[in-house]
């Protein structure tokens, strides 16, 4: 395991998420499966991954910490975890029941979740900042930081409210090439704030690629694995401190582990092959619709077509959440589509539109 110097620490480069453990789906609530999930923390604390990311919002993940990091040696891993105010806004009890949660008397390092445009200003104002500062006085808290979701310029402007420890974004190469994430690093770099990253691999979208953006890869490095190439890639980057990744079983653990038992990053013309695998892979998974709008007229059940093929395209690189506004609208989805096949004749782009409906539609 290779690590970096952290104020006075030392962290590994990989950190362990807590969101996306094997589940008890036999279970009340479908709780974290504490065997197996305790069979990857424990590899992962024989490898030295000493960083242990969790929230309050992650369903039972505190809980789950609570019952297998005491195992442990309290000064061999580092944990930390999360206040989302959208979750609850009382930062005093959410603080007490996490500390209750995790069996712990202290965080390693504590973050504010998910800071965006819509609650930045919440953050500051509801007096939590404070008292998490006076938290850190009394030694509850080690490292104080935050996680964001947001613009560039409510990233910057939050980014110079105060003195960070360290920020938490969303990076990887999809979002780099088509994303904000290249400006975002780039906000904290300019002031030397360290990188917790997470979603290196975007949920796990780019642990599997097009058959043939994979193949570009392959060819390069067949011993190497689709998502060891997104890491790699992540390694290049000096201000990243840990990237983190969420787990689900013992074969993404030991893989992970093997990418970060070196410093090896990729080389420029592997990153160049990358976002040329990366293009293709975007251009293959998204429908090419412009939003021309000749099919609508026809549509008899009158879907808004563009605004179908745009929130399909989301959902094959962002999962399923994208999913929703069809989940929660009385708006024609593609469940109303009938398959007369009317909006492909005026299809500009050939779209096979009442096949792309008929997919969605199963999603739902």
């Amino acid at each position: 395991m290779i690590y970096k110097p952290f104020k006075d620490i030392s962290l590994s480069c990989l950190g362990m998420g807590n969101m996306r453990l094997p589940h008890r789906d036999d279970l009340p609530g479908k709780p974290i499966d504490r065997e197996k999930g305790g069979e990857i923390i424990d590899l992962a604390m024989k490898n030295g991954v000493n960083y242990y990311d969790t929230a309050y919002v992650y369903g039972d993940s505190e809980e789950f910490l609570g019952d297998v990091m005491p195992a442990y040696k309290r000064d061999s891993y580092y944990l930390a975890t999360k206040f989302n105010i959208g979750a609850n806004p009382d930062y005093k009890a959410v603080f007490e029941e996490q500390l209750k949660r995790c069996k712990t008397d202290y965080f390693d390092f504590y973050l504010l979740h998910a800071v965006g445009d819509g609650n930045k200003d919440r953050y500051i104002e509801s007096g939590c900042i404070e008292y998490f500062e006076e938290m850190r006085k009394q030694g509850k808290i080690r490292y104080f930081g935050y996680s964001a979701h947001a613009s560039h310029e409510t990233l910057r402007s939050f980014a110079d409210f105060k003195d960070w420890d360290f920020t938490q974004i969303q990076l990887n190469y999809y979002d780099w090439l088509f994303g904000g994430a290249k400006g975002e690093y780039e906000i904290l770099k300019e002031r030397n704030v360290p990188v917790i990253v997470m979603e290196p691999v975007r949920g796990g979208r780019l642990a599997s690629l097009t058959p043939e953006a994979e193949e570009m890869l392959k060819k390069a490095h067949p011993d190497r694995s689709i998502a060891s190439w997104a890491f790699r890639w992540v390694k290049r980057l000096s201000q990243v401190q840990v990237v983190l990744s969420g787990m689900s079983d013992l074969e993404q653990m030991r893989d992970n582990i093997g990418t970060f038992s070196d410093e090896e990053a990729l080389t420029d013309e592997e990153e160049k092959l990358l976002f040329e695998a990366c293009t293709m892979f975007k251009s293959q998974i998204q429908v090419p619709c412009t939003g021309c709008r000749y099919c609508v007229d026809n549509c008899p059940s009158q879907i808004d077509i563009p605004k179908m093929m745009e929130i399909g395209n989301n959902f094959r690189i962002n999962g399923e959440w994208a999913l929703h506004p069809l989940r929660d609208t009385d708006k024609p989805t593609p469940k109303d589509c009938v398959g007369c096949g009317a909006c492909t004749e005026h299809c500009p782009q050939g779209i096979d539109i009442p096949s792309l409906m008929s997919e969605m539609a199963e999603k739902i």
